[in-house]
């Protein structure tokens, strides 16, 4: 046997650090990501130490708010068009008119000066007006926010629950059928955009054969969910390949360790090496990738909250930027960009929950 020298051990307790084992004490550190995480052992400061981690998290997470929400409002600020023009389309105005509502938005500031107004507003919790509904700008991501959010959550347990399951199954039966045919599905479900497949789905299981709605968010939680199944499916199948593929390679990486070798040498069960061992210390580069997995769920869901004419929070940006209304536009990219940071931190926190072995700090060269 390569690796870690015989310690005197028995085999039960042998048998109890088997999901951990990896064959070599020097591949030890191999299931703590690079991204500012070391594998190190536990102490009694390890509590502590989370705390302190998220803290500086979150302390980077201001300054980076600001310089994209400062970005989103220079590109907005010298891109062609008048929100004025916008807000009154086709209707005759005297120079009186147009100069309230310039006044109003404090649309004739400098670009400094206007940023610095809906800052200073942020930071007492308003969001601003919307130029075009004359409405709050956190009652209207409020309005919208439900539909997202099931739409995402839907999707997210689609890629997550059935990416994780085939990606095992399909390391399992390497080489078979079955392999071959979940590989290929999802060469498929990659190759295609999803509001390319948001309108197949549409088309067949909508306009011909009427199994789901073809249009609209649906009331309660159940006609919501019956509504939202075909735009979560289409969001779902273009994403789940990458978990699909990630954890297949992970699962055949783990198969190949000393310990699945012994653990069936001892008439352990396929069912338990495969649920309570391998897959168990797979899911680290699952999860490093279900972060990014889940935010490009939520951007995704733009195309297809167009595609089925969903009034969740794409359609909305959608539509502010088409007619320039600036404090939807931040209020918007404002929630996705902290949405982001909260995903990233919480990935992280993760770790230590799958391998407790992980604790944060700073990797060595």
């Amino acid at each position: 046997m390569r690796g870690a020298p015989w310690t005197g051990c028995s085999v039960g307790a042998s048998r109890l650090s088997a999901p951990y084992a990896n064959g070599s004490t020097s591949k030890m550190h191999r299931a703590a990501p690079s991204t500012g995480l070391t594998a190190i052992s536990g102490g009694p400061n390890g509590g502590s130490s989370l705390v302190v981690f998220i803290t500086r998290r979150f302390a980077v997470t201001i300054p980076l708010l600001l310089m994209i929400s400062f970005g989103v409002f220079a590109l907005i600020h010298i891109a062609p068009g008048d929100p004025v023009s916008s807000l009154l389309g086709a209707r005759a105005s005297d120079p009186a008119t147009l100069a309230a509502i310039r006044a109003r938005y404090h649309l004739d500031d400098s670009l400094l000066l206007q940023y610095g107004t809906w800052l200073s507003q942020v930071i007492r919790g308003d969001l601003g007006v919307s130029i075009l509904g004359n409405r709050s700008v956190t009652s209207t991501i409020a309005d919208r926010l439900g539909v997202t959010i099931f739409l995402s959550l839907m999707s997210t347990t689609l890629v997550l629950g059935l990416g994780i399951l085939l990606g095992a199954l399909a390391a399992f039966r390497r080489g078979t059928g079955l392999d071959r045919t979940v590989v290929m599905f999802s060469v498929f479900g990659i190759s295609s955009p999803a509001f390319v497949t948001g309108i197949f789905f549409l088309y067949v299981f909508g306009v011909l054969l009427h199994w789901f709605p073809t249009f609209g968010a649906g009331t309660g939680f159940l006609d919501r969910a019956w509504h939202l199944t075909l735009p979560a499916l289409a969001l779902a199948a273009s994403t789940m390949a990458i978990v699909v593929k990630i954890t297949r390679a992970a699962v055949i990486e783990e198969l190949a360790r000393d310990y699945v070798t012994f653990a069936r040498a001892r008439g352990v069960s396929s069912r338990r090496i495969l649920l309570a061992y391998v897959l168990r210390n797979s899911l680290i580069p699952v999860v490093t990738a279900a972060g990014l997995i889940v935010i490009g769920i939520v951007a995704g869901a733009i195309y297809v909250e167009v595609t089925f004419s969903l009034p969740g929070l794409g359609a909305l940006m959608i539509d502010a930027v088409q007619k320039r209304d600036i404090p939807t536009i931040q209020g918007i990219t404002l929630l996705f960009s902290a949405f982001v940071v909260l995903v990233n931190v919480a990935v992280d926190v993760l770790y230590t929950l799958i391998d407790p072995r992980i604790r944060f700090g700073r990797v060595g060269s």
